[in-house]
């Protein structure tokens, strides 16, 4: 019979075995509380013999072998980790899971060596601890300065650190209690009790202060929001250097009839649209312009260096931080009304039935003939015959219901072909005369902002496929499928809501859940759960599809003044027209690729960061209120809500709840009371309440008052038909 130190090895080296502490392996093990001592003298003799070790949540960890690998360290909310494996000559790939308290100091973006605990099998995730912290990914952090016992220090933002930093003598910097500053980490604080310590920076300014939450943001992320004299002074040379009556060999389209559609606040505007309906045919040409940036910013010029340092402009509420200067972006390259400007233009012809025919491409010029805000083309499509349109050039307006006539079909054909789209309400913030929020909404989306959608989808495509053609490596935009895996839990999900899919990996499959949840109260959950299962869109020059369009080429074309890989496109069609052949540099288009897709996903993170910040500030002066919200994630500490009109989300603890005890079934997304048998699932709609606002860790809890209405039961719901691979259902015999 095996000895009890064999038995214990066993357990500890199995595949399936997940770290325990001690009184649950001896259960496990089939002891009894009266075999506790000889248990514990068999863990001593294999901790000496350096068999086995006991983690830092006092965890039984085996060592049968020690396998380092390099990832990198992603902090999830909960406290627990993961780190992505970045190290191609590891014997494996994806995620390594990180229990909370084995993350030593490691913060998300840090390069660490993990130490594998357990390697991947096919229905666990491979677990390991943070062995070695091989490089920070920043030193930089912004906290408020605070006094604990005596001892300044500077709590940081967020959830990165548990302990606060100590920062000296604040007086160097005319510092006091209460401001935001930029701390450099000197020490970094460990994951139990030692504080870090650190050096002021800067001092941002007072909590709550006009701007500071701005500055916050900038600073947290490191964005660059300054550009140097040697770029503004390039900036203004071109804008000096340029004559709108020198049409620069290029087509002139300034007789066209062309106009921008852009929000009501925008300040740059990089792409224009002109259509020609043939009255006999029915065919139709259209030209999407796009400001001719690549004229002004030479590759190897300190504008060029500067736009490739900062990737991509960054749109916060109230401020934008540009790519270019000013004098470029908002001016000289802006497709502003009644201004000649130069441009970049694909003429595409299509059939009536959005078929395209034809592609071409010119150097062109144009005068904008009429800018519009989102909000005036829908009012004229809202009456095309009421007083606004009256104002409006009676050619414009038929241009405009012509545009609105081959976007339908044009997006028509795109679901046909598959394509997949995903509604996330945009947060819209409200602002007084004196910059003050008033008020927060969900973003209006409707036909006029898909029109010009379409239409720049349909200019992105046909670029790409004209360099395809032609054998070139350029920067493409793409979406890469989800893995099987991530689609099969999808599936389970939509099923356990009574969405039932055959094949889930099918994309008209996925169409039809998305259509048929349409006017369900679980459709925000049902598309925050497909968006989870897929993949990151990203820049590369490698051929992939994009998923979610249903293209197999796509790249960025139509926004050059915001974004570097659009500037780079142009480089690469200009170099065609000029020289009637193509040219790129691979192993450069890779290192942009990586660099264009960090720089987008700081940009969207400063973003998001700054909206949440401020929406919280005005939630927090709204303690008490009361809103209609729908659950959108639910796990066994409580569940998710989002407000229906509000764009806020809170979390509703079962401690809240009463003294029920409610079970988590995890398979049905349901959290169900045992005694009362109130159960709250993934879908309901609830009536919550705003119990408290925690800036620190930027998050609300919610507080419920009532279930309003629960997912819908489709599960009793005849199951529709098939659907063939148009989309179309199939009919029952």
């Amino acid at each position: 019979m095996a000895s009890l130190e064999e038995r214990i090895l066993s357990a500890v080296r199995d595949k399936a075995y997940r770290p325990v502490k001690e009184r649950t392996l001896a259960a496990d093990l089939g002891l009894d509380p009266s075999g506790m001592a000889d248990f514990r003298r068999s863990i001593k003799e294999l901790l000496a013999l350096g068999l086995v070790r006991i983690g830092s949540d006092r965890t039984i960890r085996g060592r049968a072998e020690e396998l380092l690998v390099r990832a990198i360290y992603k902090r999830l909310n909960h406290g627990d980790a993961i780190a992505v494996v970045a190290d191609p000559e590891a014997p494996f790939t994806g995620d390594i899971w990180l229990q909370d308290g084995d993350s030593s100091s490691a913060l998300t973006g840090d390069v660490v060596m993990v130490r594998v605990i357990r390697r991947p099998t096919k229905v666990l995730n491979a677990m390991g601890e943070v062995a070695e912290i091989a490089l920070r990914a920043t030193r930089q952090f912004v906290g408020t300065l605070t006094d604990r016992e005596g001892t300044i220090v500077a709590r940081i933002d967020g959830n990165v650190f548990r302990r606060s930093v100590e920062v000296g003598d604040i007086s160097a910097k005319n510092a006091v209690l209460g401001d935001k500053v930029l701390v450099e980490i000197l020490k970094f604080p460990d994951g139990n009790h030692q504080r870090g310590e650190g050096v002021i920076l800067e001092v941002l300014g007072r909590v709550g202060d006009p701007g500071v939450d701005t500055l916050t943001v900038i600073r947290t992320l490191g964005i660059p929001d300054v550009f140097s004299q040697a770029v503004l002074e390039e900036a203004l040379a071109q804008v000096e250097g340029f004559d709108d009556t020198d049409l620069d060999g290029r087509t002139d389209f300034s007789d066209t009839l062309v106009i921008t559609i852009d929000p009501v606040d925008a300040k740059d505007f990089d792409d224009a649209i002109s259509l020609i309906v043939d009255e006999k045919t029915g065919h139709i040409q259209l030209t999407v312009h796009i400001a001719d940036v690549a004229h002004f910013v030479k590759p190897g010029s300190a504008l060029d260096h500067e736009a490739k340092t900062r990737g991509t402009s960054v749109y916060l509420p109230q401020r934008v931080i540009p790519m270019l200067p000013e004098a470029i972006s908002n001016n000289l390259a802006s497709l502003q009304e009644g201004k000649l400007r130069y441009v970049l233009s694909a003429v595409m012809d299509f059939t009536p039935a959005g078929v395209r025919t034809d592609v071409r491409f010119h150097r062109g010029a144009i005068r904008v003939r009429k800018r519009f805000a989102y909000e005036q083309v829908s009012e004229i499509f809202k009456d095309p015959g009421g007083e606004f349109a009256k104002t409006v050039d009676p050619a414009i307006v038929a241009v405009l219901l012509d545009s609105r006539a081959l976007a339908t079909v044009l997006r028509r054909k795109r679901f046909e072909a598959g394509a997949l789209e995903l509604e996330m309400p945009e947060t819209k913030l409200e602002y007084d005369a004196n910059g003050r929020i008033t008020g927060a909404r969900f973003a209006v989306h409707d036909e006029s902002h898909r029109l010009i959608e379409e239409f720049m989808l349909t200019a992105n495509e046909a670029v790409a496929r004209f360099l395809s053609d032609r054998k070139i490596a350029f920067l493409r935009r793409i979406h890469p499928a989800p893995a099987e895996d991530r689609l099969k839990r999808f599936g389970k999900f939509a099923a356990s809501l009574g969405y039932e899919m055959e094949n889930f990996q099918n994309r008209f499959e996925i169409q039809k859940v998305l259509a048929e949840s349409a006017d369900q109260p679980e459709r925000r959950a049902i598309h925050y759960a497909l968006l989870r299962s897929f993949k990151q869109a990203i820049y590369s020059p490698w051929q992939d599809e994009h998923f979610a369009l249903a293209m197999p080429h796509y790249c960025h074309f139509t926004s050059p003044i915001r974004r570097y890989p659009d500037l780079l496109v142009h480089r690469l069609i200009t170099q065609f027209l000029k020289k009637k052949r193509l040219g790129s540099d691979e192993a450069e288009l890779e290192s942009l690729a990586e660099s264009c897709s960090k720089t987008e996903r700081r940009a969207e993170a400063a973003e998001r960061d700054l909206v949440k910040l401020r929406l919280l500030m005005w939630l927090s002066a709204n303690i008490g209120m009361e809103m209609d919200a729908v659950i959108t994630g639910v796990n066994a500490s409580g569940f998710f809500a989002q407000g229906a009109t509000i764009p806020a989300e809170g979390f509703v603890h079962v401690k809240s709840l009463g003294s029920d005890f409610f079970y988590f079934d995890e398979a049905n997304y349901t959290l169900e009371g045992t005694q009362s048998g109130r159960a709250f699932r993934l879908g309901d709609e609830v009536r919550v309440r705003i119990e408290r606002i925690d800036m620190q860790r930027r998050g609300v809890d919610f507080s419920v008052i009532a279930r309003t209405r629960p997912a819908s039961k489709r599960a009793t719901k005849p199951k529709p038909g098939k659907i063939d691979k148009k989309g179309k259902k199939k009919k029952r015999k």
